[in-house]
């Protein structure tokens, strides 16, 4: 038999799925507006973030471990990208003196 947990009596599921939602847009505004990498690379993970939110609570909400193993995977997918990712923002850095994406144009040819 399938029990709701009692977290789900006290916050319904729609709230999680409203901050999920809030979460994901502000992640895909701060990629779509900002300049800097570091701020772009942060709105990538808090994208991430909102999405492993989800994947937990529809797990809870139905007594599946299953979104919470598939979260595992992906903070470990996440915590790689943060290794490359910076290494490559550092490695930019190092060469043009800034982390503004408008100006990696300049690195072709």
């Amino acid at each position: 038999m399938n029990q709701i947990p009692e977290i789900f009596r006290v916050v319904p599921v729609n709230n999680f799925i409203v901050l999920a939602t809030v979460l994901f847009c502000i992640g895909i505004l701060g990629v779509l507006t900002r300049k800097n990498a570091i701020i772009i690379f942060m709105s990538v993970e808090l994208m991430l973030n909102s999405v492993n939110l989800l994947f937990v609570t529809f797990s809870s909400y139905k007594s599946d471990p299953a979104g919470q193993v598939f979260v595992f995977f992906i903070m470990a997918i996440a915590a790689a990208e943060v290794a490359v990712g910076l290494a490559i923002i550092v490695m930019i850095y190092r060469r043009i003196q800034t982390t503004d994406v408008s100006l990696l144009n300049n690195m072709k040819g």
